[in-house]
């Protein structure tokens, strides 16, 4: 059976990660970086590749994607799997005495960075690295070049320049072969660009803000911003890596689950390094909740088979008996084994980061081909149907107390969701609060622009919300004269607890309980999650719009001194606005909390 892109396609993320391209037999073919996952791997199916590009593709059975908190990380990421998988269509660097360094020489007055690739004894100088490739050390020399305007020509050619090249034009070198900057100024760029190379660009980041704050209050604003644009660009440069610590051997453990699917990825990181993820997708025939299924499946992943036993164990939940699991890893690993899942810092975005690939791996898995049909099928004979339902539509309200109500649509056809016919109604003119109100104005808006022949008719409809919203359903029906379509109201029970749900086909008075374990419910509170999330999505961004604010004077919590700390850690506005929410975060006085305000003000 040949590999169904365009299901998979629909599901992936849209964030930076890596991607393993599989064979039939699960053999990897191919490990790739993407700084956004969804339009790299789009590009490989859209046609106009070379020949061996087109055998690759033709060979893949399968993709698995791990997605990262930046690109970085994913060149990290990329570069580990590679040496350890060594597929077939990367490009392989055969030992580790080939990896590339970059070199800067003791016995010129203007030295510039330089490739090498490998250690000499006849060069005096110092070596940086060793690099993973020979494209991380051309990264690495093109952004010192750009930041702190480094020469990269030979020494034969500096030697005879008259007059700057090209580089100095487009800001790239300071032109000391004609003496545009004296020696002291050069080695001071070297030295800040070294010490960036080396890991230190936080002290190098201190030492530019000084100078930026002399210069200005000499009045030399263009050497001022001269420095405000290096400090933007040294920002950028440090954003966290959480895949790259100062240390730590951890594995982390993430559940996802919704109904009739569950799976755990597990992220494998030591020395500070992530390594890869694995999914899994355990059976759960005693219906266990997620912390005593995690806690089960950390047992056997370690006790039920010799396993290497990191120093740390992170979970996404609290598991039953973890001090008792601890204590039995401990004895099998013969030291000391910690078990969490309240954890900070880098570790706390190591746990999300396996929720996010959890996340992930769960909506591949739901949109295959197979299930999606098998799920149609039994919504099919559970509502005895004539057919298989084509399309069918699920509406649901969200609001904060009633400020900046949405009514959300989402669609789901044989294919899973149908994202491009999803719609949201911001809903104008209904007393706050009232959903019944919310959801006629929605279904009106709808159903009249079907009658006027805009949009595909749905084989069912349904509204969360159970007999009022069914009710309510039925008289917009009557009204704008709407045949052909089933409706179908959702229930929750009484504990409001997934399984327990209470269908009302077309009246109140007919309704319908289906098993927790069968598909056809399964498929309706897919839609309805989904309903769900898409109408939150659209109210919070509905009501951050109307609270948003760009200037920092106008954020709560951020008084004079706050707002001082922010323009001289990032060099202006502008970069306060570039930086994400961690990075907001390293700031003096800066909260966690803070800092997500603070970016959701800037950005909504």
């Amino acid at each position: 059976m040949s590999f169904d892109h365009r299901h998979f396609l629909d599901t992936v993320s849209e964030s930076p990660g890596i991607y393993r391209m599989l064979d039939d037999q699960g053999e990897t073919l191919y490990v790739g970086k993407a700084r956004r996952l969804k339009a790299r791997l789009a590009s490989y199916f859209r046609g106009a590749l070379n020949a061996k590009t087109q055998a690759l593709v033709a060979r893949i059975g399968d993709i698995q994607v791990t997605v990262t908190n930046s690109e970085t990380e994913a060149l990290l990421l990329e570069q580990t799997l590679i040496k350890e998988l060594r597929p077939p269509y990367n490009i392989l660097l055969r030992d580790d005495k080939s990896y590339p360094f970059v070199f800067v020489t003791d016995r010129h007055p203007f030295p510039a960075l330089e490739y090498k690739r490998a250690r000499t004894r006849r060069d005096d100088g110092r070596y940086l690295g060793p690099y993973p490739s020979s494209g991380a050390v051309r990264e690495s020399l093109s952004l010192m070049q750009k930041i702190f305007r480094i020469r990269n020509c030979e020494d034969s050619v500096f030697a005879h320049r008259t007059r700057p090249c090209l580089q100095h034009q487009i800001q790239r070198c300071s032109a000391p072969c004609v003496d545009y900057i004296d020696e002291a100024d050069y080695r001071r760029d070297l030295e800040h660009a070294v010490q960036c190379l080396e890991g230190k660009s936080e002290q190098v980041t201190r030492e530019l803000t000084r100078d930026m704050e002399a210069a200005s209050r000499d009045l030399d604003f263009e050497e001022a911003a001269r420095l405000r644009d290096q400090i933007q660009h040294l920002r950028r440069l440090q954003q966290r890596q959480f895949v790259d610590t100062a240390g730590g051997d951890a594995d982390v453990f993430a559940l996802a689950s919704r109904p009739g699917a569950l799976c755990i990825s597990v992220l494998t990181v030591r020395q500070g390094r992530l390594l890869g993820a694995r999914h899994h997708a355990p059976s759960n025939g005693l219906d266990l909740g997620p912390e005593a299924l995690l806690g089960d499946f950390v047992s056997q992943f370690y006790l039920g088979q010799a396993r290497e036993i990191p120093q740390e164990v992170i979970t996404s939940h609290r598991v039953p008996d973890a001090d008792l699991i601890a204590r039995a890893l401990a004895e099998r690993a013969g030291r000391r084994v910690r078990l969490a899942d309240q954890v900070r810092g880098h570790r706390a975005q190591w746990r999300e980061l396996a929720r996010t690939n959890a996340e992930q791996q769960l909506a591949s898995q739901l949109a295959g081909q197979a299930q999606l049909s098998h799920r149609f099928e039994a919504l099919r004979e559970a509502l005895h149907l004539e057919a298989v339902p084509r399309r069918l539509e699920c509406y649901d309200i969200s609001h904060s107390h009633g400020e900046a109500t949405v009514a959300s649509c989402v669609v789901f056809d044989a294919n899973g969701p149908r994202k491009s016919d999803y719609r949201r109604f911001n809903i104008e003119g209904v007393a706050a609060g009232d959903d019944y109100a919310a959801m006629r104005q929605a279904l009106t808006r709808r159903f009249r622009r079907l009658k006027e022949g805009e949009g595909e008719r749905p084989d069912i409809l349904i509204v969360d919300g159970g007999k009022g919203q069914l009710n309510m359903a039925r008289e917009v029906f009557a009204e704008l004269g709407v045949e052909g379509v089933m409706l179908l109201g959702v229930a929750k029970g009484t504990t409001r607890k997934a399984g327990l749900e209470t269908l009302f086909v077309e009246t109140v008075e007919r309704s319908l309980d289906l098993d927790g374990a069968s598909p056809a419910l399964h498929l309706i509170q897919h839609i309805r999650d989904e309903s769900h999330r898409f109408a939150i999505a659209g109210h919070r961004a509905r009501r951050d719009k109307a609270r948003r604010t760009s200037t920092l004077q106008e954020i709560p919590g951020v008084g004079p001194r706050r707002r001082r700390e922010l323009l001289r850690f990032f060099g202006g506005l502008q970069g306060v606005k570039q930086a994400s929410r961690e990075e907001l975060a390293r700031v003096p006085g800066i909260s966690a909390t803070l800092a997500e305000t603070i970016h959701r003000a800037l950005h909504g």
